[in-house]
């Protein structure tokens, strides 16, 4: 799996100290509240069991899925809701776990959707940013690493399914992709 990662941008230590110091963040904004983790599956799956692990206050997860990307390495704009959350978000402090932001698209309907479904409250966690791709504003209450415009894996991040299981953050190489 080695032989297609060009090279290693965030290593394993890096990332389990920034979720570390994420958790420290989580944990002091939401004390005393009812919190919920919601996963956007499949990417941020791993990240999210390692953070929700490091948060030191009860809380509940559930999971959603959507489909931006296909087989491709560009988000294709369009966003479907392949799995919707199985509990009820409404009074309830919402924290979106996401792997990464790239177009914000997916997020930013993601957010749309939740809104209407009368949560307390409703913040962002995401482990990577793409900031300069961004086509929609989003608040972002929790950033792990901005990144540059390269095409990641590892940490839960994938390319047709593959490379999930890399414990860092790693650019492919074209040819893996290409």
């Amino acid at each position: 799996m080695f032989e297609d990662v060009e090279r290693v941008l965030i290593s394993e230590e890096e990332i389990q100290q920034k979720i570390k110091e994420l958790a420290v963040l989580i944990t002091e904004d939401h004390r005393g509240k009812d919190l919920l983790l919601v996963g956007v599956l499949r990417g941020a799956l791993v990240f999210m069991v390692d953070l929700a692990r490091a948060i030191e206050l009860p809380l509940s997860m559930d999971f959603m899925a959507v489909s931006s990307y296909g087989a491709s390495t560009e988000s294709s704009g369009v966003v479907r809701i392949t799995k919707d959350l199985e509990m009820s978000i409404e009074g309830k402090h919402v924290l979106i776990v996401e792997d990464i932001i790239d177009s914000g698209l997916t997020l930013a309907y993601i957010l749309e959707g939740l809104k209407a479904r009368n949560p307390a409250s409703l913040r962002v966690c995401a482990l990577l940013d793409k900031e300069d791709r961004r086509k929609v504003a989003l608040p972002v209450d929790y950033t792990g690493f901005v990144i540059p415009d390269e095409f990641v894996v590892g940490y839960g991040l994938d390319y047709r399914q593959r490379y999930r299981n890399l414990r860092c953050i790693a650019v492919l190489k074209p040819e893996a992709y290409l």
